[in-house]
This record gives C-alpha cells, sequence and structure tokens, in this order.
C-alpha cells in the first residue's frame, strides 16, 4: 500500500510541516491506510500522529495538533492506495472496449471499486462486491453509491452484463435499502434489451426501494465505429417511449441526449431537481442556459473579436441560443462550429470525445480571433487530448488563441473573459 502525496495545499498544515510531492504517507496513528476514506476518518481528530516517508528513504514521525475537522492539505496520487477493484463483466455495450489501440492507457482502465464510487462519483455494477466491503460500508455507514443497474431483470442482467453475478443486484439494493445506504442508479438503454416493459420493470423494482434511490438517470448507449456487438442506437421513437415511461417515476430523470433526439424541448430546471446526476449528462445543457440567462452582458468590447465556439453536436443547439444574443454585443461576432466525430463515428455526439484531428478539420479554414472549448475536451488538469496530442498542437497548426473553459455548466468565464478585454 503507498500513500503517495501528489502535491501540498498553500499555506496548509502539510507545507509548514514540509511534506512534499513525492513522499509517503505511511500511516495515521500507526494504523496503515487502504484509501483516503481512511485518510480521512483518521484525521478526523484535534491531535494525530503521521509517520513520513521522505523521497530520500528516511522516515520521520509528526505529531500535530490541530482543529478537529481542520485538512492536512495533502493531495494524493490516487484516491486508494492499494489495489483498485478491477470490473470483472464484460458488458455488451462497454465503452471502453469499443476504443482502438493508441489512446491514453488510463481509457482503457476498466474498475468497479465502491471506495471510487463514494469518494469519486464513478459507477459501479456491485458483482464484485464481498461481504467484507459490505461489512465495511455498514461499519463506517458510507454513501451515496452510484450503481449501474440497467435492469433488475436477473437473467436480462446477467446477458447484458456477462457475468453471473450481475444477477444478484436487486439482492444487493435491497441490502443497501435495509441498511439505510443511499444510492444514485443509472440506466444505459439499449434499445431492444432493457427499454420498453423492461424498462418499466426496471423503474418499478427501483420504486418499491423508496427513498434508498434517491436518483434514476437514463442515458442512451454509445455506439463507435469500432463497435464489436450489434447493438442499436436510441432513434426519434425510442427516445419519446423513454421520456414517457420515465415521466411516471419520481426522481427519474433522462439524460439530455434523449430530449435532443427526441426534438423535445430541454426540460425546465424543476425536472432535474438538484442536478445530482449533471456529469453523466442529465441536465448539463438547461444548467448552461439558465447560467447564460443569469448574465449581464456588457454593451460593447474595446476591440473587435471574431470568436469560434467549437463544440459537441449535443451541445450545438444551446450555443446557437447563446451565441445569437452574444452577437448583439458592439463589436463581437461568434460562430458555433459543432465538431463532426470522424474518430469515433456519427453516433458519437459528445465533447469530452473530441478528438486533435476532429477538432483541427473543423477549425480550418475558418476565421476568427478566439477558439473557446470546454475543459471536458481535455484530461483533468492537463491540456492533453484523450489521443494523447494537447493543445499546443492544436494550436500549432489552426494558428489560433484559445479559452479553455473549465465550468463545462456556465459562461461566466467567456463573460469575464469580454469585460477583461
Amino acid at each position: 500500500m503507498s500513500a503517495i502525496v501528489n502535491k501540498v495545499l498553500e499555506s496548509s498544515i502539510a507545507e509548514e510541516l514540509e511534506i512534499e510531492a513525492g513522499d509517503e504517507i505511511v500511516s495515521i496513528d500507526d494504523t496503515p491506510m487502504l484509501d483516503m476514506i481512511d485518510y480521512n476518518y483518521l484525521c478526523k481528530s484535534d491531535f494525530i500522529t503521521v509517520e513520513v516517508k521522505k523521497k530520500n528513504g528516511e522516515t520521520e514521525v509528526i505529531e500535530i495538533e490541530k482543529d478537529y475537522d481542520e485538512d492536512l492539505g495533502i493531495v494524493f496520487e490516487s484516491a486508494v492506495f492499494d489495489k483498485i477493484k478491477p470490473c470483472l463483466n464484460h458488458c455488451i455495450f462497454c465503452f471502453v472496449d469499443q476504443q482502438p489501440k493508441g489512446l491514453r492507457e488510463s481509457l482503457y482502465v476498466k474498475d468497479d471499486d465502491y471506495r471510487l464510487s463514494y469518494l469519486q462519483g464513478t459507477y459501479i455494477t456491485l458483482t464484485n462486491l464481498t461481504e467484507k466491503d459490505k461489512d465495511r460500508i455498514k461499519r463506517m455507514h458510507l454513501g451515496p453509491f452510484y450503481v449501474s443497474v440497467h435492469t433488475t431483470n436477473p437473467e436480462l442482467r446477467i446477458k447484458m452484463l456477462r457475468n453471473p453475478n450481475a444477477g444478484k443486484a436487486l439482492d444487493n439494493l435491497k441490502w443497501f435499502r435495509k441498511n439505510d445506504i443511499p444510492i444514485h442508479a443509472q440506466i444505459v438503454l439499449c434499445p431492444g434489451l432493457n427499454d420498453g416493459r423492461e424498462l418499466e420493470r426496471t423503474l418499478s423494482d427501483l420504486a418499491e426501494l423508496k427513498n434508498t434511490v434517491l436518483s434514476v438517470a437514463i442515458v442512451p448507449v454509445g455506439i463507435t465505429q469500432f463497435r464489436h456487438e450489434n447493438l442499436k442506437q436510441v432513434d426519434k421513437q425510442c427516445a419519446l417511449e423513454t421520456i414517457e415511461i420515465a415521466s411516471k417515476y419520481k426522481r427519474v430523470c433522462c439524460s439530455d441526449e434523449f430530449f435532443l433526439l427526441a426534438e423535445k424541448e430541454i426540460p425546465p430546471a424543476k425536472y432535474y431537481g438538484n442536478f445530482v446526476q449533471l456529469e453523466d449528462g442529465v441536465g448539463a445543457i438547461r444548467m448552461l442556459l439558465d447560467d447564460f440567462k443569469c448574465r449581464k452582458l456588457p454593451d460593447k468590447i474595446n476591440k473587435p473579436l471574431k470568436v469560434l465556439f467549437a463544440t459537441s453536436y449535443a451541445a450545438k443547439d444551446a450555443l446557437n441560443t447563446i451565441s445569437s444574443k452574444l452577437n448583439k454585443i458592439k463589436n463581437l461576432i461568434t460562430t458555433v462550429l459543432p465538431v463532426k466525430s470522424e474518430y469515433w463515428g456519427k453516433d458519437i455526439t459528445v465533447a469530452g470525445l473530441i478528438t486533435t484531428d476532429d477538432l483541427i478539420r473543423t477549425l480550418q479554414n475558418q476565421e476568427g480571433d478566439l477558439v473557446v472549448i470546454p475543459s471536458v475536451m481535455l484530461r483533468p488538469y492537463s491540456e492533453d487530448f484523450l489521443d494523447g496530442k494537447n493543445l499546443d498542437y492544436v494550436k500549432s497548426i489552426v494558428n489560433k488563441e484559445f479559452l479553455v473553459i473549465q465550468n463545462n455548466y456556465s459562461i461566466k468565464e467567456f463573460v469575464d473573459y469580454l469585460y477583461s478585454i
């Protein structure tokens, strides 16, 4: 087990104690740690003893007096300090299996770790959840978890996940309810498999779990041109039917893509509640549109500026609405350029999967001073695209300046930029 320090926050306890990136936190109060769950639990004290193994191999034992909830200011290389629990499924719709070779190594990692679900909101299937895991969850009362349910029909779930343990999903969910452990559920909708009556069955079963299920997100299966399975894409009729079925149940939301495919307006904010499954594309467009309504725009900017919004096809309608209003600002011209995915195939329409070549192809021969892109196109805390090339590479070819919007659900950073020029 290795709790390796990635960085230390400024003006923190760790900085004051000269803990550095590359150091290892061996234990707290003589207790080794499996993950950030242990770390956070052990740090909740007025007085702790931390054993640190320095980069040079020397070991220090440091006594720390602090406020009970005060954080040490350490960012670790990973949220788990032992091995990540791997995914043991072979889902027929698995996106990782629909990728070609040559992308970032991290894109081929398939985890199914309840700890990452609790700490970072990643989805788990519960097929590798052991009794030891359950004992820890119950003892520490962890939650909520994000669970990829897909279907509560045992035989169908075994077929879709290709794992004999997949049929135990409803039993596990009932265990969560018995122990008052909340979850957020996800359903990847595959037409001809878990849609229609099967979707009705799944939502009905989840409804019986009452407040244990905080939310349900239904998302369409993503299909690339590299797929090996005979899967069907969600079409307009399927989207309309799914929206209608979901409307019968509380706390169930369809992702934005369903409304785009159904050619229906994006619902108002109240449909999404607290936007708890925003990272799954549930309510992202509504949040962006509502955020824009709240922004005070300048009447003019100090110099002429041509802006290109490079975006996904999923977001183009929302950005067209925003662009039409921005263009009323004197000296500003904005154009929305949806990026066609020749790399993945026409059915992939989200910004997080845009590659450098597709982006360059879209921007070449376009007049503009500034290109605006969402940070979701890049690997977190970097300027790397998923194909391994970086933003500097794109800049060198298209010869334009870029503004990377960090908050993908807000237009504030761009508006602030207009006021700054």
